[in-house]
């Protein structure tokens, strides 16, 4: 018998009882509320029933960040289907290959992409394309105004599939981490819990919502306490520290806060009225946490989540006694395993590794996914024999119970929060006229944390940085293109023949920094 775990349930049932109190304050001075949300989110998913799809179909949505974008994902898990938030800056070329592997039955996009969205859409056996903008206008939502304003939700179970997030792939193509029910709503539950989110809580969402940060684990914190939003369809920094006065909780990546701090406007009587501040999707610099702290009085809790298994460890908020009611939100870790989270530190032979070794990141959980989208192999590669995920990244744990991400396996770039994986961006660059081989490295940028940089072996003369963009432009999302390019004669290697990355990233570590 199948036990109701839709996670759409599990929202409606936190929102407060006034249903007219205010959900949303929106960019143009709109106001949402709940009853607004409930209500939306009824007539799309009256629409997606209306078009009679088979059940678990997929609906791939690449639109600007709206609040509609939001209410369509709830409304497509209200309605059991399965949402695909794909990037904003995907091209055409990967925009395909998406289409193609997740055969969704939906796809909606913004109207100014329409004309080859909906090309590669019936070019892929899609029928039917949608169009939604930023400002309340498209297809969509032309189609949803005459539907009912109730709905009742799909009936599923825990380990039906809610969400695909496709991730970087080291061999050039994406894949599908496969997220249920089940996984997103214990995280979201055990997130509420440790994060100590308070009644009178004011999220300020600055963060996009094609990925697990900005679409999971703000709006899922907030939708789950039944707290209202700021919302940026946008950020800026300036209005980000506006918005403090009101807000209380405040979710970003390192670039953000970055960028915030080079406004003269950031001061303790600024932020006063906040009680969090989280930073993930990439590592936080020890100097950034520190300045922050200095300017604020806030210590920026840093956490380590990844698209295939959300939230795994986190910093603490308030004194954890798993951990001798420590409290200390300790810059360049990313706190304890989160409740329910068991983590490992392995040597090659999957052998547990003592305290502060250096070792692969393994975690289990009821947040870890499924497994990847049409890949049975590849995620039997990606699981231990007893269960356990290998996260690809590595890191240490020390005596007590700080863990710390001190390096990445494969070569992985995180940009601006971004994952970026060189192989994708080498077999780019190896296509283009004029380049005999190529080496990505990411190298440390001052504003994204990591920059994109090509390093060239040319067949004649030097392959210049606007050749490069120009040929990139359509191919690949903008920020996995190099920010700079290096023409060199030849690039080092081994013994054996490996470009050696790590000798690149030295010689050029100084490259935005000097």
């Amino acid at each position: 018998m199948t036990t109701q775990a839709n996670f759409f349930v599990a929202l409606q049932q936190a929102m407060p009882p006034n249903k007219k109190a205010p959900a949303i304050w929106a960019d143009g001075d709109l106001t949402y509320s709940w009853q607004d949300l409930e209500e939306a989110t009824a007539m799309l998913a009256n629409l997606l029933d209306d078009l009679q799809l088979p059940k678990g179909s997929r609906i791939a949505v690449q639109v600007d960040k709206s609040v509609e974008a939001v209410m369509l994902y709830l409304a497509t898990l209200r309605a059991g289907h399965v949402f695909l938030p794909l990037n904003t800056a995907y091209q055409s070329g990967e925009i395909g290959y998406f289409l193609e592997n997740a055969t969704p039955a939906v796809v909606v996009c913004s109207p100014a992409n329409f004309g080859w969205v909906s090309k590669l859409a019936f070019k892929n056996g899609v029928e039917r394309v949608f169009t939604l903008s930023d400002d309340r206008q498209g297809t969509l939502l032309e189609r949803a105004a005459a539907m009912p304003r109730t709905h009742q939700a799909a009936v599923v179970d825990a380990d039906t599939l809610a969400v695909i997030i496709y991730t970087s792939g080291t061999t050039g193509r994406s894949k599908g981490a496969m997220l249920s029910h089940g996984n997103i709503t214990s995280n979201a539950e055990t997130l509420k819990a440790y994060w100590d989110w308070q009644p009178n809580d004011v999220l300020i969402h600055a963060l996009p919502i094609f990925h697990v940060h900005g679409l999971f684990v703000a709006i899922h914190g907030a939708m789950l306490n039944g707290s209202p939003m700021i919302w940026m369809n946008k950020f800026d920094p300036k209005r980000a520290i506006d918005h403090m006065s009101k807000g209380t909780v405040f979710m970003g990546v390192p670039t953000l806060y970055t960028r915030m701090l080079a406004e003269p406007g950031l001061t303790e009587a600024s932020t006063k009225n906040m009680r969090l501040f989280v930073s993930g999707s990439a590592p936080m610099l020890a100097e950034t946490h520190a300045d922050w702290q200095a300017a604020t009085g806030h210590a920026i809790l840093e956490r380590y989540g990844m698209s295939e298994t959300v939230m795994l460890t986190s910093n603490p908020c308030r004194p954890d006694a798993r951990y001798n009611n420590q409290a200390e939100r300790r810059g360049g870790t990313v706190g304890f395993p989160l409740p329910g989270v068991t983590l490992r530190v392995v040597d090659d032979d999957n052998q547990p590794l003592p305290a502060d070794e250096i070792g692969g990141i393994q975690v289990k959980g009821p947040n870890v996914f499924l497994g990847y989208w049409q890949m049975p192999e590849k995620t039997a590669e990606e699981f231990t024999s007893d269960g356990f995920f290998k996260t690809g990244d590595v890191g240490q744990q020390a005596a007590d119970g700080y863990v710390s991400i001190v390096g990445r396996s494969k070569d992985l770039i995180i940009s601006g929060g971004y994952n970026v994986y060189p192989k994708e961006v080498e077999e780019r660059l190896d296509e283009l006229p004029g380049v005999a081989e190529s080496a990505v490295i990411g190298i440390p940028h001052p504003d994204f944390g990591e920059a994109v940089v090509a390093v060239l072996v040319p067949t004649g003369d030097p392959v210049s940085e606007n050749d490069v963009r120009a040929a990139l432009a359509d191919r690949l999302a903008r920020f996995k293109q190099p920010k700079t390019v290096i023409n060199v004669p030849t690039l080092p290697r081994n013994a054996m023949g490996k470009v050696q990355k790590a000798e690149l990233r030295k010689r050029y570590a100084d490259t935005f920094t000097s």
